[in-house]
């Protein structure tokens, strides 16, 4: 019965779609009327200057314009090479949901389904907005488990999500073979938007405010001019810019080349299939919620009197137009679409037929097969791009639609105030870097389609493109001892496994292999000396006559003095926390400055901007490729390191946070007295190139103290025990530093009118409503992650923000935000973990001391260190 229903499905003949230059009113892709192009002639305007132009008329560039101007920006102008919604917006599927397993990206999708709800009537433009929800379907144990994990991350954002049973699956969707399911995700307001219809909307919405949008007006030529200004050159003229921003979807690559930038992104193949008319559908009395069958890797909905379905086929079977990524998109590619290729999908439509059995007997009226752009990792690059002045983009966005008005509305609010509303360090475009090549984003492009339903698990791993041209000194010496992280293009060990041990990748919402190597690896660093790889940190050098003044500026912290570091943190003039580094003052006037490998172009971009607009006299160098870094923590790391150097590390003459140039068995390393494990320790910055044989004598000279290796899950058990922050987690762009607990690193009373300090002041005298705390948890075999729910009297209150469990206590450990009344020691509230709530109590900070803290402490008390 099945195998009729796919012959039927093959051998339909499809009908041809109009060519681009059909008179008449343009079409969705799947058969909705769209609204009609205002005429060419109304655009006759030209401007020669502007201060935000926009390259490329899809939804997202139209909702830019739109957001823009609608803020109050004047002289916002809009420039497509053809028509608008060219390229991927027209044939769209159109699919919205509040759902997202990210934190902040739901943002986003929120903010895009309340602006369609209230865009037809504030333009007039007819919308086709659909909102009949979406349920995800679980057909397996572990798919209930995600659903359960995913609540808690969203119980605390403001979009609806239910877990619902199979009997109100089937009351709400009564077409399906209920065989399997389990459960379902639900959430209420999702639904499908008509792409065309949506971006005519939102570019009658930027008329009317005032913005200027030209078609057919393609770019020739990007010329940036010394005070940071635009030439932007067309067949009709030139305009002088202020600013850029790449909205060019399939066209991205190309506009990036003309600024220098190789933009990581590629277009790949992806289809849909539209049914005819079914009778089954046609009697029903509403609306049939949107499917995802994340098992059958498909969406299905409903699409008139018929069913509209979009597989997501495996790496391995989909298509990449990886030609263009060489050549170029094809001349006068606008509104054009591929062969379809049914067979590519089959074993989708099969499960699809399998689960929705009314599609057996369907006839297709259409299949869409046309060009998305993905980047390595499937999300967007949204921001100013580092290197180059002014020039911001908006692409790769393989849900485009869904992100259009969220995303306009973000990039707007950055754009007129300076600093992001929210963070979004995970569409930050500096993610990537010169490491990221065709081959990667190809290799990555291919994984991350085919992964689209997969289970998405905490501490996921994804392999293709591994390892990239920026492995460590080490990575070949390390590779077979240890389970590698993928952190910014390097693989740096996570954990390490001894023989007989299960040494596989096997990831899970429960405590999995790594559990008892990472006690170990603790055990190691607490107990004895551990060395760990700590090469992906970001690494900078600043110097010149104005680099004191500048890092003045910069951060809130005071200014080390030489031969000294600190921890220190830049604000957004908001006064929340933009980065936070490692200050090393190596010799007067010259600095060394450390971030986290994800954070490194997020930051450097930031120093480089502040350095320019305030006309400061510094030099300033991106060294982390040259650089290798060594940590090695534990209460035996002085007696090691001290066989190997003349240099007197005793703790009174080489100073918890002193930072030294020295040399480990003539290797010549910077060292700083400082480690994240809160143990005693030192971080060895030395030349790439020198670090297997540094290693090797570390590891040589430290037999008779029985050092060994640790891995980045242990290191975040240790820091989490002694209470240290970590930037992305309990401080980013969402926090301020008093909030977070970090007021010893702030020196409001600084001389220097540090960026974010007025702010700070005002924060301050407000009061606080939220306050960090660090909560203990007795679990089962779960542990908090971070942003799960805090529950209190029945009412979600509050996020965790990272967790681990404690091998000191045998309790789970989390940071989590809550309402200042609720941070007093001794409070209990309760952590959702897969679907149930665990009592948790508020504690004294940190859980253990830190090895100076001790070490002081025994001092006072007259016990010295021998």
């Amino acid at each position: 019965m099945l195998r009729s229903g796919v012959q039927r499905l093959r051998g339909l003949p499809l009908p041809s779609l109009p060519p681009r230059s059909s008179p008449g009113r343009p079409r969705s892709a799947c058969g909705r009327q769209g609204e009609e192009n205002p005429p060419l002639s109304a655009e006759t305007r030209w401007k020669d200057r502007a201060e935000t132009v926009i390259i490329g008329g899809g939804c997202i560039g139209v909702s830019l314009a739109y957001h823009l101007a609608k803020a109050g920006m004047k002289d916002v102008v809009l420039l497509e090479k053809s028509e608008l919604t060219a390229g991927s917006t027209w044939h769209a599927a159109g699919l919205t949901t509040y759902f997202h397993p990210g934190i902040n990206l739901k943002k986003i999708h929120y903010a895009s389904i309340k602006l369609y709800e209230k865009l037809e009537e504030e333009t007039g433009q007819v919308l086709g907005f659909h909102q009949p929800g979406s349920i995800r379907i679980a057909t397996t144990p572990v798919r209930v488990d995600e659903f359960k994990y995913q609540m808690t991350r969203t119980g605390w954002h403001a979009t609806e999500q239910y877990i619902i049973g199979p009997e109100k699956i089937q009351e709400m969707f009564p077409l399906l073979n209920m065989n399997k399911i389990l459960a379902g995700l639900y959430n209420p307001g999702d639904g499908h938007i008509d792409p065309y219809s949506l971006t005519m909307a939102l570019a009658a919405g930027a008329r009317k405010y005032g913005a200027l949008l030209k078609y057919p007006a393609p770019v020739t030529s990007l010329k940036p001019r010394s005070d940071g200004t635009w030439d932007v050159e067309t067949p009709e003229g030139s305009m002088r810019a202020n600013r850029i921003v790449n909205t060019a979807g399939l066209w991205a690559r190309e506009v990036g080349k003309m600024v220098g930038l190789e933009h990581p992104l590629i277009p790949v193949q992806h289809q849909y299939v539209v049914t005819s008319t079914i009778p089954e559908v046609k009697a029903l009395k509403r609306e049939l919620p949107v499917l995802r069958d994340l098992e059958g890797s498909y969406y299905l909905r409903q699409e008139r009197d018929g069913l509209l379905f979009g597989p997501y086929e495996s790496q391995e079977k989909m298509k990449v137009q990886d030609a263009w990524v060489t050549s170029g998109v094809p001349p006068g590619f606008g509104k054009e679409l591929f062969e379809s290729d049914l067979d590519r999908i089959m074993e989708h439509v099969e499960a699809a037929m399998e689960m929705v059995p009314v599609l057996k007997k369907a006839d297709i009226i259409n299949i869409v097969n046309g060009p998305i752009t993905y980047s390595p990792d499937i999300l967007p690059m949204v921001g100013p791009h580092q290197g180059v002045r002014n020039y911001w983009v908006a692409i790769g966005f393989g849900y485009g639609i869904i992100h259009a008005g969220g995303v306009g509305k973000y990039l707007s609010d950055w754009i007129l105030h300076g600093e992001p509303p929210f963070d979004l360090i995970e569409l930050d475009p500096n993610r990537y870097g010169k490491w990221t090549t065709t081959q990667y984003t190809e290799a990555k492009a291919r994984e991350s389609y085919g992964f689209n339903n997969i289970v998405g698990y905490p501490k996921e791993e994804r392999f293709a493109g591994r390892p990239t041209q920026r492995v460590s000194g080490l990575y070949k010496t390390l590779e077979s001892k240890c389970s590698m992280g993928f952190h910014a293009g390097w693989e740096q060990p996570h954990w390490f496994y001894k023989p007989g041990q299960d040494t596989q990748y096997r990831p899970s919402f429960r405590r999995t292999n790594w559990f008892e190597p990472v006690g170990s690896e603790y055990k190691q660093v607490m107990q004895k000396v551990g060395v760990i790889d700590l090469s992906p940190f970001g690494k900078f050098n600043i110097k010149g006559q104005d680099s004191v003044r500048l890092l003045d500026h910069l951060f809130a912290n005071v200014i080390p003095k030489v031969g000294f570091t600190n921890i220190s943190h830049m604000l957004t003039p908001k006064g929340r926390v933009y980065a936070e580094l490692t200050v090393s003052h190596q010799t007067p006037g010259e600095f060394l400055l450390i971030t986290g490998s994800g954070s490194e172009l997020h930051d450097l971009r930031w120093i480089e901007e502040e350095a320019v607009n305030g006309g400061y006299d510094v030099e300033i160098r991106n060294i982390t490729d040259e650089l290798g870094v060594l940590g090695i923590a534990g209460p035996h790391a002085r007696k090691v390191l001290q066989k190997l150097t003349a240099e007197d590390l005793s703790d009174e003459v080489f100073k918890f946070l002193q930072t030294k140039s020295l040399k480990v068995s003539n290797i010549p390393v910077t060292a700083i007295r400082i480690s994240y494990t809160g143990e005693l320790g030192w971080e060895l910055y030395h030349r790439r190139e020198d670090s297997a044989a540094l290693y090797d004598i570390i590891m040589n000279a430290g037999q008779e103290e029985g050092i060994d290796n640790f891995g980045t899950y242990a290191m975040n058990a240790l820091r989490l025990e002694k209470a240290f922050r970590a930037w992305g987690s309990e401080m980013n762009c969402d926090t301020n530093p008093l909030e977070a607990g970090l007021e010893y690193f702030i020196k409001l009373n600084k001389p220097a009118d540090f960026i974010g300090k007025q702010a700070l002041k005002q924060i301050k005298a407000k009061g606080l409503k939220r306050r960090l705390v660090c909560l203990t948890l007795a679990t089962d075999d779960v542990d908090p992650e971070g942003n799960e729910s805090i529950w209190y009297d029945g009412k979600v209150v509050g996020n965790t923000t990272s967790g681990s469990y404690s091998y000191s206590i045998q309790k789970s450990l989390a940071f989590a935000y809550v309402p200042v009344e609720l941070s007093k020691v001794g409070q209990q509230v309760e952590v959702e973990l897969l679907g149930k709530n665990y009592l948790a109590s508020v504690i004294q900070e940190p859980l253990v001391l830190t090895e100076p803290t001790r070490n002081r402490l025994q001092k006072k008390s007259g016990k010295h260190e021998i």
